[in-house]
């Protein structure tokens, strides 16, 4: 059977066809263009499921799909999306509808979490748990090679507990959200706040390694947050390990500095989880997409 997987977010949307052992058969990707809304964007993932149909002659196949958000269980409409235009819809009976098919729809961190428990650095392992640090923070928990949802389909958001309860106002309405401190969104408005200008997460990496003595001093904080966050989700999960994605992963100082961290907050005599980079890239997510369909 083929797998063909879409992941959907708010710049572009890809798609893949894998075959029956994994091995990847075709990949396209396509602008949102999500400012025209709702019903372009079903149409456009429609004609890229066609597209990604047709490279292997219409052969039966299941179908994934990875969003930012997850479907609420009560609604059954898209929540917690940061493609606005998508929330309250209900996304899954309209691509049901215009494909004609039965669909799966799952968080993009989920379906990373997927992808590298089953084909990336996960691999082999009983409990993973998959990190993105991106401009936010999501989480997804992959356990013998099944994603874990919750009644809620919550499960894993570790972007929005709260490690200082009096700390910026995050956009879900809490304040002091792992994700306002940590994503690389996060890290940036920390640094405006502190310096008083705008600076990039990659500026102030460079600056970082060039050790800058402020940035030294200001990085500290970074990195005992990320510590204390990824702490207290070891001490609920004890995980096998835990795999870190999105763009702030490729920060090399996480797995010493930020490591280090982990261990000083984790409630045991040492830490014994491996907290190791992604394997799969930027493809992980689409990845996931296809391994998760119906």
């Amino acid at each position: 059977m083929y797998r063909i997987g879409i992941d959907l977010g708010g710049t572009k949307i890809e798609g893949i066809v894998l075959d029956a052992s994994g091995r990847e058969l075709f990949r396209k990707r396509v602008e949102t263009q999500q400012e025209k809304g709702y019903a372009h964007i079903l149409n456009r993932i429609k004609g890229l499921h066609d597209e990604l149909a047709a490279s292997i002659q219409g052969a039966a196949h299941t179908f994934g799909i990875g969003t930012p958000g997850a479907i609420s269980p009560r609604t059954g409409l898209l929540k917690n999306s940061n493609t606005v235009c998508m929330n309250g819809q209900p996304l899954k009976a309209d691509l049901e509808r215009i494909l004609g098919r039965k669909i799966e729809i799952q968080n993009d961190a989920n379906c990373f979490a997927m992808a590298e428990a089953l084909h990336g650095a996960g691999r082999g392992k009983k409990l993973v748990f998959g990190v993105i640090m991106g401009t936010g923070c999501g989480g997804g928990i992959v356990h013998n090679g099944e994603v874990i949802t919750g009644p809620q389909a919550i499960a894993g958001e570790w972007g929005h507990m709260s490690i200082h309860p009096d700390g910026p106002l995050c956009y879900c309405g809490q304040h002091g959200c792992v994700e306002t401190y940590i994503s690389g969104g996060g890290l940036e408005a920390r640094y405006a706040e502190r310096f008083g200008k705008k600076r990039s997460f990659k500026k102030i990496v460079q600056d970082y390694y060039a050790g800058d003595a402020k940035l030294v001093e200001f990085m500290k904080i970074f990195f005992r947050n990320f510590g204390r966050s990824l702490a207290n989700l070891i001490d609920v999960l004890d995980p096998d390990v835990v795999v870190l994605g999105g763009g702030v992963s490729n920060f090399d100082a996480l797995y010493t500095e930020g490591v280090a961290q982990v261990a000083k907050y984790v409630f045991s005599d040492c830490l014994e989880t491996p907290i190791v980079k992604h394997q799969l890239g930027d493809s992980a997510g689409v990845i996931g997409a296809a391994l998760i369909g119906v």
